[in-house]
């Protein structure tokens, strides 16, 4: 392909519309590929607003960006001009503070943290006391208790020996380690263990800091908010005919109809979301996150989870 005057005008026009830009695969609230999505949680850790580009939406700037900038994948991040380069140059520069330095003067950019991170409050109950405990003594001598947070609040945990320049914080006996960063957004952290609930249990890490985000609900645990009574709204992203294949008691298909009584609700109300493997029904949950409800949850595994774990009535297909 031959990058055209028009095209390059188009290119041109678009890096020079904001002080950074980013050429990714989906958006920044649903990015569709890895790179794009570690690039925009970088990113989201120094700037409120930026531009993103869509490259699966247009084949022609996708295919054009590269000639553009000589650089044969996708992400690519442009700031103030200048073409920064992909996911490991941008994952590169944050780690040795040159991102910053290249972000600064752009507006809203958040202030660059300065001298040693603080230990965090940090909650831990005991039930996850007794498991990180239970894990360090099968670990052996001289490994100790890690967390990592990034700037999406993507939890991490795992064992280990300390490394320089970690922080420490103790909770109900347990020494945890931090780095810089993480230290930085983990005040209020609680860490619990859930046994036996949903997808098995296991550690379940919460911040008062994290942002709303669409949250993945088990079959299992769908039942048992049914049989409370709790008090919710369930609905079906799927076509007519699926429905008319399969469903589940008390879901609403989500057409027109629905979208409008969707809009009517408060904004605390919590909505399930589902679909036959849980994709589509990913995507609406995050179309009303954006929207301002903060209580939203999409089915995991979908009918076919359901149907084989929960209600067997239901056919699969």
């Amino acid at each position: 392909m031959t990058l055209s005057e028009s095209l390059r005008a188009k290119l041109t026009e678009i890096i020079g519309s904001d002080d950074v830009v980013l050429f990714m695969k989906g958006s920044r609230r649903m990015p569709q590929c890895g790179f794009s999505s570690t690039v925009v949680q970088i990113l989201d850790g120094h700037l409120p607003k930026y531009t993103t580009v869509n490259v699966l939406s247009d084949p022609e700037i996708r295919d054009g960006i590269k000639q553009f900038s000589n650089w044969p994948t996708i992400p690519q991040l442009y700031v103030k001009g200048e073409f920064l380069g992909g996911c490991d140059i941008v994952r590169e520069m944050q780690a040795s503070g040159e991102l910053a330095q290249k972000l600064a003067g752009v507006k809203g950019t958040a202030p660059a943290a300065t001298g040693p991170a603080t230990p965090p409050n940090v909650k831990v109950s005991d039930s996850a006391a007794k498991a990180l405990k239970s894990a360090l003594e099968a670990e052996g001598e001289g490994q100790e208790v890690h967390i990592e947070i990034g700037t999406g609040y993507e939890y991490g945990l795992y064992v280990g020996p300390r490394a320089p320049g970690d922080v420490e914080a103790k909770a109900n006996g347990i020494t945890l380690l931090f780095d810089a960063g993480s230290a930085r957004r983990a005040e209020g952290l609680s860490i619990d263990f859930i046994v036996g609930e949903g997808d098995g249990g296991g550690f379940r890490l919460e911040s008062p800091s994290e942002p709303p985000r669409v949250r993945q609900l088990s079959p299992a645990d769908l039942k048992k908010m049914q049989e409370r009574g709790d008090k919710f709204e369930l609905f079906d992203v799927r076509t007519p005919r699926e429905r008319a294949t399969a469903s589940i008691t008390g879901a609403r298909l989500l057409d027109e109809e629905t979208l409008r009584h969707i809009e009517g609700l408060p904004k605390d109300t919590l909505l399930v979301f589902h679909c036959h493997h849980g994709g589509r029904s990913q995507a609406a949950a995050e179309r009303f996150l954006a929207q301002g409800y903060h209580q939203v949850f999409n089915l995991k595994g979908g009918i076919d989870a359901w149907s084989l774990t929960v209600d067997p009535s239901v056919p699969r297909y």
